[in-house]
């Protein structure tokens, strides 16, 4: 029986605690920090997740067996390596191994180097050099901000003088550190796709493939989001496609990461963009997606921690396969009005028990808290994840869409078009 310290407080992290409380391996589930809504999952303790060192000392005193990592910036910052140093493993990347998405520079002179299929790009810390790199290029222009910011720092834009103003706002410090340094790249065309896999260093193991909606609004307008819902699996992912991508895409990766001294030991979430000619990578991330990772949880089938277990033991290849739930699922995601941008926190949210009635709908908190007087209070931009199986995808869509129809919240906001291209 096992301690677990998972680390986080999204809906990723309320999803992947969901999911460990149901392991029959599982003693005890610590979250830092938790949420109001994971309380009655696992114990919560008030550490930041992006307080490395707080975790270490938290750690220190409890003892997990396994200290499960879910968001970005604390792997970026070596919580894994520093938690190594004390004999206590953990689930996800080194440092080193998370540069493939605290870095695009790195990604992108990687792809270069161990010729894996990716966009046309150009690394610039100059406006003179991305003037200069832009005028090469035909529209839309791509901008993306070299470190981490939250899924926000990238810019799409089909006028030229737009593109270059956003670099000049960009390298002037709009993200701060992470768009110091800039990755201007051609514009894929296709249909994107997310495909996680399992890794221990030496081996990797697909799970399923998703497809992610970033826009803000319908018909994939507006900027750039963490995520405003997704589904699973994806149609263009199909098992032909996946053994591409495994070996075109993930396979070098793992092979170039051993060369480079820094094996990758986690999840890698591959951002794909694939047409006539194959995959492309548009990115690599080194944690579960918000909110695939919602999807993905209710679709998986086995017990979870043994899987995660195996990428820290180096025995992956020795996992019994994966099962997933035949059935699609779909995650539709309820912000606060105003975001992807600055928002208010506080208002109540209303019907949540009504709306999570169906027993094929699961709500997973992403910004929430819980007032005295046990109502739901909205405390952040993506604030719901609304997730549904169904026998088809239209089914699962649906679901969503008719859980929320109960949920009262006038300062809320979704997408109405979720699924929109498989549909």
């Amino acid at each position: 029986m096992m301690k677990i310290m998972l680390v986080g407080s999204g809906g990723r992290e309320h999803a992947l605690a969901w999911k460990l409380a149901q392991s029959p391996i599982l003693r005890e589930l610590i979250i830092a920090p938790g949420s109001d809504a994971m309380a009655n999952i696992g114990r919560c303790l008030p550490v930041s997740a992006e307080d490395v060192d707080g975790l270490l000392a938290l750690a220190k005193t409890e003892q997990p067996d396994l200290v499960v990592i879910g968001p970005e910036v604390a792997l970026a910052e070596g919580l894994a390596d520093r938690l190594a140093e004390i004999g206590i493993a953990a689930f996800g990347p080194s440092a080193a191994a998370a540069q493939l998405e605290a870095s695009k520079t790195f990604t992108k002179d990687f792809c270069q180097q161990h010729n894996i299929p990716a966009a046309r790009s150009c690394n610039v810390e100059a406006y003179a050099e991305a003037c200069a790199y832009l005028d090469t290029l035909p529209s839309p222009y791509v901008l993306k901000a070299d470190g981490l910011a939250a899924g926000k720092g990238v810019v799409i834009t089909d006028d030229l003088d737009e593109a270059k103003q956003a670099a000049k706002e960009m390298l002037a410090g709009q993200f701060g550190a992470a768009s110091k340094r800039l990755v201007i790249e051609e514009f894929l065309k296709g249909e994107e796709a997310s495909l996680f896999v399992l890794c221990d260093g030496k081996t990797a193991v697909p799970m399923v493939g998703a497809q992610d909606h970033k826009r803000a609004f319908d018909g994939d307008k507006g900027p750039n989001t963490g995520g405003m819902g997704c589904y699973s699996p994806a149609p263009i992912l199909d098992a032909a496609m996946t053994t591409r991508v495994m070996r075109d895409i993930i396979e070098p990766t793992l092979h170039g990461m051993i060369a480079q001294g820094s094996p990758f030991c986690g999840v890698l979430y591959a951002g794909l963009m694939i047409d006539n000619n194959g995959p492309k990578l548009i990115e690599y991330n080194v944690r579960f997606g918000d909110p695939e990772a919602q999807v993905l949880m209710r679709r998986l089938q086995n017990d979870l921690l043994p899987a995660l277990l195996a990428c820290v033991n180096g025995d992956l290849d020795a996992l019994p396969a994966l099962q997933w739930d035949p059935r699609p699922g779909a995650c539709v995601v309820l912000a606060t009005k105003g975001y992807p941008g600055t928002t208010p926190k506080g208002s109540t949210l209303g019907g949540l028990v009504k709306a999570g009635q169906d027993t094929d709908v699961e709500i997973f908190h992403a910004g929430t808290k819980q007032a005295p007087s046990g109502e739901w209070l909205a405390n952040g931009g993506r604030v719901l994840n609304i997730t549904a199986l169904g026998d088809d995808l239209g089914q699962a869509i649906a679901k969503c869409y008719q859980a929320i129809e109960h949920i009262n919240w006038p300062e809320g906001f979704c997408r109405s078009d979720i699924g929109w291209r498989a549909l």
